[in-house]
């Protein structure tokens, strides 16, 4: 088997009903067995509640979802960046190849960065050259600023991010998916805005995101776990997007597929 003797860790975030993580919160109606559930069954299947013996008379639970693609752990289409993307037609969710989304990985640690800072070039590959590695076209690039830890409070959406350079860097490589697990992969809104104001410099507005423009890719937002991962490489990453017809984005379970170790530290 491809992934035999594997440990899977949990890297997202799930959509909850006006988490305090999202700047547009996701609205949840749980629809519950012995109330909305039991009726809709009635009306649908034109039966009594003693009719449905084997549930002891209760129906079916469902969930009445309003959230914007982005909510939760989600990729982001080219799209979401601008209409072309490489001079080209951006592509959108269902448009992507799945290969993106099923590839080696590689965690790379930008926790010692201040909140509000831009990650550089530079830190990017001192990053790299910690674990010694090299990137490989394929690869799926996660950062790792540790933010997660404070996703059901206002301190998450204080974090550090990627410019325009870093992510063109990136794609440069040959990486197509970029993650991180903070709530954007650009500085907060807060210091751009900062920043935009200090200057009349519209370009310091969204420069990661934009940066997509140019160069296709794509980025996973939201991640979580990460500092779960034993490796910083070493490993793949599952993290498919819901194919929502003609998207910007979609929501994902991102999961990191880790080789057992043997006793003598090499993958299994």
């Amino acid at each position: 088997m491809l992934f035999e003797n594997c440990r899977l860790i949990d890297l997202s975030l799930p959509i909850e009903h006006e988490a305090v993580s999202e700047p547009m919160p996701a609205r949840i109606r749980y629809i519950t067995h012995d109330g909305e559930g039991l009726e809709q069954m009635k009306q649908l299947f034109g039966v009594q509640q003693e009719d449905l013996v084997w549930s002891g008379g209760l129906g079916w639970a469902l969930e009445e979802i309003t959230a914007i693609t982005h909510t939760g752990t989600h990729v982001d289409a080219p799209y979401h960046y601008h209409p072309t993307s490489g001079g080209r037609p951006a592509r959108r969710i269902d448009e992507l190849p799945l290969e993106w989304f099923l590839a080696p990985a590689v965690r790379l640690d930008v926790r010692h960065i201040e909140a509000g800072r831009r990650i550089r070039v530079s830190d990017l590959e001192e990053a790299l050259a910690r674990i010694d590695y090299r990137l490989r076209p394929g690869d799926v690039v996660l950062l790792m600023t540790g933010r997660d830890r404070f996703c059901h409070s206002p301190e998450y959406y204080r974090q550090p991010g990627l410019g325009r350079e870093e992510v063109l860097w990136l794609v440069d490589q040959g990486v197509r998916v970029i993650g991180i697990d903070a709530y954007t992969l650009d500085r907060p809104f807060a210091d751009m805005v900062a920043d935009y104001k200090k200057t009349g410099d519209g370009r310091h507005i969204w420069p990661a995101h934009f940066a997509g423009i140019e160069a296709e890719y794509c980025q996973i937002e939201k991640l979580a776990n990460l500092d779960r991962i034993p490796v910083d490489h070493g490993f793949w990453i599952s993290c498919f997007p819901v194919k929502i017809a003609g998207a910007s984005g979609a929501w994902c379970r991102a999961v990191a597929i880790v080789p057992e170790q043997t006793e003598g530290g090499r993958s299994t």
